[in-house]
């Protein structure tokens, strides 16, 4: 461990640095060395030595990843396991961000996740239209095949303690700032270390040569490198513990509801967790009416959950598309900070965990096992990887969204859509295994032709300002609904 750095190892794995860490080893290789940079302490003065990409080291790259989220701690395992001197920050060990909790299938095969930390296999999926019309998905799964739930809390706790067991060292802080005096020089990051079960954090120092940015939609590492600003959506979601015999009901029952009233622009949704129900909703367009929008989605599920409980309430942000800039020099964004969230479906765990292994395994293999400095062409080799491989899946989700979330008329039409077998084989497919499904011509033909049917009855529809789907629930509204059509 390098001088100035004391740490407190406990076997849970809870690094927490004490003391500043100001002397960086740097190298003293003839020829290769591009600057020199001397940095006082308040105790001695180091010589710290700048050193150009590609240059092979005396000591193992080291890179500190600033998040413990998926992509923070799947960053910091890969990096770790390829020989690199890895510090993995991350302030709030015992958080709970209010997501849904979906994991596709590929992800627990391909990230060797323990069938311990999925609270719920969901096989069964209701899309429930503005005007309560009911469609069942999931009819095309196999005995194997499930949809995962977890708690983040319980998720991330695990990938961040494997990554720990393999050497990356979790320091409990937070990050408030860094700096580099050169271009090919260390940066130095200052930051808040908190001992466990306090609330008052000590500044401490951490120099490293390079910085992957996972901390999430607000990220201090996307303002640091001035990453450009970006659409996000605001999620709002209640945990409610429901009797057991609702709680039977959604054993391997999720729901999703869409409409004006749960969001204007995406939708509201009711999945399983381990004892209780996550039951919410987002929205870019309208942020401050989401409490509105939360009500109606309660509402809407409310004779399911009649009697729950609400044992926590949780408020994030989440990106819309990927930042104008993802990486300068050698800082990289990862997950949410990146702004890898899908649209239509707000999927984002995956994708977070995906490109933060990606961006690893590319300065693993440029620096060699951590023996030569890596940089921004590393970074950017990632960066290429991703986007031709993840691109035209963001691409499509978005028109999806533009097309079908944009009134309720076009709602209908899309939870209509979702009843065809064909649809929702190769909807999860492709959720399930992020893979594009080649699809048979006839069928396909047969998708679009009513896919096209659909919109244009939806236009129809939206045209005539169509009573019988243009519906505002609220709890009252819902009674008055479910009234008239018991009666009709």
């Amino acid at each position: 461990m390098p001088a100035g750095i004391h740490a407190r190892v406990s076997r849970n794995a809870r690094v927490v640095v004490q003391a500043r860490s100001n002397a960086f080893v740097g190298q003293r290789l003839a020829g290769r060395v591009a600057g020199v940079i001397a940095r006082t302490s308040r105790t001695s003065a180091q010589v710290v030595y700048a050193v150009k990409d590609g240059t092979v080291l005396d000591r193992p790259l080291r890179v500190a990843v600033i998040g413990g989220g998926p992509s923070g701690a799947c960053t910091a395992e890969t990096l770790a396991k390829g020989g690199i001197e890895t510090y993995l920050i991350e302030r709030k060990l015992d958080n709970c961000k209010p997501c849904g909790g979906a994991i596709p299938l590929c992800m627990v095969q391909e990230f060797d996740l323990p069938q311990e930390i999925i609270d719920r296999k969901v096989t069964k999926m209701k899309m429930i239209s503005p005007s309560n019309r009911e469609v069942d998905v999931g009819k095309t799964l196999s005995e194997t095949e499930y949809i995962g739930m977890c708690r983040r809390e319980v998720m991330d706790a695990f990938l961040r303690d494997r990554a720990e067991g393999l050497g990356a060292k979790v320091v409990n802080g937070l990050m408030m700032k860094t700096e580099q005096a050169s271009p090919d020089g260390p940066f130095t990051i200052h930051y808040n270390a908190y001992a466990e079960g306090s609330k008052i954090g000590t500044p401490q120092t951490l120099e490293v040569d390079m910085v992957i940015g996972a901390d999430g939609a607000n990220s201090r590492v996307a303002k640091e490198i001035d990453a450009g600003e970006y659409d996000y959506a605001i999620a709002f979601q209640e945990r409610i513990r429901i009797p057991d015999d609702k709680m039977k009901y959604y054993e391997n029952l999720a729901e999703m509801y869409v409409g004006d009233d749960v969001s204007p622009d995406f939708y509201g949704w009711v999945f399983p967790k381990y004892d209780h129900v996550a039951v919410g909703t987002g929205t870019v367009v309208n942020k401050t009416a989401i409490k509105q929008y939360q009500q109606a989605t309660r509402d809407r599920a409310k004779v399911k959950t009649e009697g729950g409980k609400i044992i926590r309430v949780e408020a994030h942000p989440i990106p819309e598309h990927p930042r104008p800039r993802r990486c300068k020099g050698r800082i990289a964004l990862v997950g949410d900070a990146a702004g890898y969230v899908t649209k239509c479906s707000g999927e984002g765990i995956y994708f977070a965990a995906k490109s933060g292994r990606m961006c690893a395994e590319a300065i693993v293999q440029a620096s060699e096992g951590g023996k030569k400095m890596a940089g921004e062409q590393a970074i950017r080799s990632y960066l290429d990887k991703w986007d031709r491989k993840y691109w035209a899946t963001y691409k499509v989700l978005d028109i999806l969204q533009k097309v079908f979330y944009r009134s309720n008329p076009a709602r209908e039409a899309f939870v209509e859509m979702c009843e065809d077998s064909y649809v929702q084989k190769m909807t999860f497919d492709s959720y399930l295994y992020k893979t594009v499904v080649p699809g048979n011509p006839l069928d396909d033909a047969k998708l679009l032709f009513n896919t096209v049917a659909s919109v244009v009855r939806a236009n129809a529809l939206r045209s005539t300002n169509s009573n019988s789907v243009d519906v505002s629930f609220g709890s009252k509204a819902t009674e008055e609904f479910q009234a008239r059509t018991v009666t009709a």
